[in-house]
């Protein structure tokens, strides 16, 4: 009998035993790494990136395997601070540019016995060439497995920045015999303040400012990417479905046409329930960089296992090779909840979409609850059911900004994204507004958020 469980992204299961061994294997040459992080999500210095480098660290070890890798722990091992281990696969440049090109990553966890219990096919869904395979990570006094398959684009040196490790590139022109750098005398009439970096406009005086430090560098790569923390870019060559109003600047040649609700049928929904997406289609080639409110943008892959349930008002740009529809939130009885509406997308393809400051995501892997204005966004999968606060014995406590006294039940296997606010959203109507930016309203007040 096949006792391995294949994981979907995002998916857990319990690791049956605290010693097991997670083998990687591709179809070309990788770096494979493991980094132990701490509960803020970064390592506490660069011994705890465990890769072909440094082989060994406190309760993990890396080994090449034939064509194959394997990450060993032995999570008793492992320090108390310590709650998460990330294994992750890069490329090394010998081979194919991307994930894309190379194809997936297969990897198979097995128990102290060396009998398999999970794996996790982990792909590409751009032009990433470097993923985040794994996590094993505390759950109380245990140890669970998920499924993660998060690309990047800078390779081994992007995941371990990603992670808190600082990559330093010198200068081709400095003394690499030399340790430290060491910075000329200050001499009558010179400053000892280091010059801001510049912009060279051709045929006039070059300007300096902090701005035009890499960390505000246009991001490269092609299709939705995170450009900062409140703003996305899209690298066009076709077709891309965007929130109306939310383009703040373009490269390129690039068509902006408005698109309705998609259907009659959808049109109905979205006028009773005041749930939707104002869309617009951009097509052409160039840059289209995309913000709502200046809110947080965050990327979701679906690989189409599973969908996303999602207020409209927090969406911001999606592949057009994703589709959506708008739904009663599952568990809330017609005639009665009215509003509880979102919108499904369900395909593959990727979305970018917005919180209201930075949301912690909860793996859903027993009951959980939250107030309709912080949940976000969800696993479709997800059994949801809608219960008054009262039943909790909470009263008015929660939902007191707008009156309402319900509280969201999540049930299953998945993930639900809770952003910190409980504001009332700015307009009447929930993710179909004006299609302006400062249209992040809801009816019931916008059921997830502002």
């Amino acid at each position: 009998m096949d006792r391995v469980k294949p994981l979907a992204r995002g998916e857990n299961c319990p690791a049956p035993t605290s010693k097991m061994t997670a083998t990687l294997e591709t179809s070309t040459r990788v770096d494979v790494s493991a980094l132990l992080l701490g509960t803020d999500g970064r390592v506490r210095s660069d011994a705890d990136l465990i890769f072909y480098n440094q082989p060994i660290g406190p309760g993990v070890e890396y080994q090449a395997h034939g064509g194959s890798h394997r990450i060993i722990l032995d999570c008793a091992a492992i320090p108390a601070e310590i709650v998460t281990v990330a294994i992750t696969a890069s490329l090394d440049g010998t081979g194919p540019p991307t994930f894309a090109d190379a194809g997936p990553v297969s990897t198979t966890i097995a128990d102290a016995a060396g009998t398999p219990f999970a794996s996790y096919r982990a792909d590409a869904l751009g032009q990433e060439n470097a993923l985040v395979c794994l996590e094993i990570y505390r759950r109380g006094d245990a140890w669970k497995v998920r499924a993660i398959g998060q690309g990047f684009l800078d390779g081994l040196a992007g995941l371990a920045t990603a992670y808190g490790i600082e990559i330093e590139s010198p200068d081709e022109d400095e003394d690499q015999s030399a340790p430290f750098a060491t910075a000329p005398p200050t001499g009558a009439g010179q400053s000892s303040i280091p010059p801001l970096p510049s912009a060279t406009t051709e045929g006039s005086t070059p300007v300096r400012s902090e701005l035009f430090a890499p960390a505000h560098a246009e991001v490269p790569g092609a299709g939705i990417q995170k450009q900062g923390s409140k703003m996305c870019r899209v690298g066009m060559n076709g077709e891309i479905m965007a929130r109306a109003g939310s383009m703040v600047a373009y490269q390129g040649d690039l068509k902006f046409e408005a698109k309705g609700a998609g259907g009659i049928g959808r049109a109905f929904k979205q006028a009773l329930s005041g749930e939707g997406v104002p869309l617009m289609t951009v097509s052409g080639r160039g840059d289209l960089f995309l913000a709502n409110a200046a809110q947080d943008v965050h990327l979701i892959d679906l690989d189409g296992t599973d969908g996303l349930t999602i207020n409209g008002a927090n969406v911001l740009a999606f592949d057009s090779s994703l589709s959506y529809d708008v739904k009663r939130v599952q568990g809330a009885a017609a005639g009665g909840n009215a509003g509880f509406f979102n919108c499904v997308f369900t395909g593959r393809g990727r979305i970018a979409i917005t919180t209201d400051g930075v949301p912690v995501v909860l793996q859903v892997d027993q009951a959980t609850f939250a107030d309709p204005q912080a949940a976000v966004a969800w696993s479709s999968s997800l059994s949801t059911r809608v219960k008054k606060n009262d039943s909790f014995g909470l009263g008015t406590l929660i939902g007191r900004s707008t009156g309402e006294r319900f509280t969201l039940e999540f049930v299953g296997r998945g993930f639900v994204v809770v952003q910190p606010s409980e504001q009332p959203p700015g307009g009447i109507i929930g993710g179909s507004g004006s299609g302006e930016q400062a249209g992040v309203g809801g009816a019931l007040g916008g059921l997830l958020g502002r």
